[in-house]
């Protein structure tokens, strides 16, 4: 845990230094490994900076947000997408330590960034050659991803789960890359129960057989039971924290309610620093 605290007081300590009060700056993640995961591979922190490439001004349909959470596809070039494809490779690394087909992103609250880490990740994860990829939504209550890659969803995980629609029937492919994507469509009244069901743990075993890489956004870990119900199916879970947002307490109740042994690492999200410096170690 101390490591934890130490990654995010010298994220902070950076951004004061670097940036002073000033805002609507790069944007940095990084990795820090938790729990037994940090043990299945020497590696150092490396720093995962994201850029403001976007406008930040939102549209009149929200289209600036929306393509903000959909950067890597957008500009597979851009700084971005790289920090995005380091991501993969950090993920990567750890996997050829320990078989890694199924990843939970998690947080505590909503508003973290989760949702982005998740699409932006499954992008460029779909960008590998000759690699499968398939993204779920399982956020029942409040879904976001298929309105941020612009489809129209008939049917989707709930139903799938119900038995009201196969799996085949359910999944979209996305537009302008090799991802596949398991969408929300009805909004059922048993959001925790579905997520928690055999019929779940069928369904990931399921789709863990067809594809390279899974990756389920759940909803926020506090105040649900939902994303504790998803990630104990999945191989990996990696929990996103925003600097200056997510709480210490936060951080320690989430870490208490996830299982530690599928627990891969934190991402750390919102933190201001300078894109030149690009990276360190202990």
């Amino acid at each position: 845990m101390a490591k934890v605290y130490d990654a995010l007081r010298r994220a902070e300590e950076d951004r004061k230094r670097l940036l002073g009060d000033k805002s609507n700056r790069p944007t940095p993640l990084e990795v820090e490994p938790v729990g037994p995961a940090a043990e299945r591979i020497d590696r150092k922190p490396i720093w995962k900076r994201s850029a403001e490439v976007l406008t930040s001004r939102p549209g009149p349909d929200g289209s600036a947000e929306l393509n903000k959470r959909r950067i890597a596809l957008l500009q597979p070039e851009s700084y971005v997408a790289e920090q995005f494809r380091a991501l993969r490779g950090r993920i990567d690394a750890i996997a050829s330590q320990h078989p890694i087909r199924t990843i939970a992103i998690t947080s505590a609250f909503p508003g973290e960034g989760k949702t982005t880490c998740a699409i932006n990740l499954a992008i460029v994860t779909g960008m590998s050659l000759g690699r499968r990829v398939l993204l779920i939504d399982c956020d029942l209550r409040r879904p976001k991803i298929h309105p941020v890659l612009g489809m129209k969803p008939e049917t989707g995980l709930a139903e799938v789960l119900t038995g009201e629609s196969s799996i085949d029937e359910a999944i979209l492919a996305a537009e302008g890359v090799a991802l596949d994507v398991l969408p929300v469509y009805g909004r059922p009244a048993n959001p925790s129960e579905l997520l928690g069901s055999s019929e779940m743990s069928q369904l990931i075993e399921d789709v863990a057989g067809r594809y390279d890489r899974v990756i389920l956004d759940t909803p926020a870990a506090l105040g649900l039971p939902d994303a504790k119900a998803v990630s104990d199916l999945c191989d990996g879970t990696v929990m996103v924290v925003r600097a200056d947002v997510t709480a210490r307490s936060e951080l320690e109740a989430v870490l208490e309610i996830l299982d530690r042994d599928r627990m891969l690492g934190l991402l750390i999200n919102g933190v201001e620093a300078d894109q030149g410096r690009y990276g360190y170690a202990k």
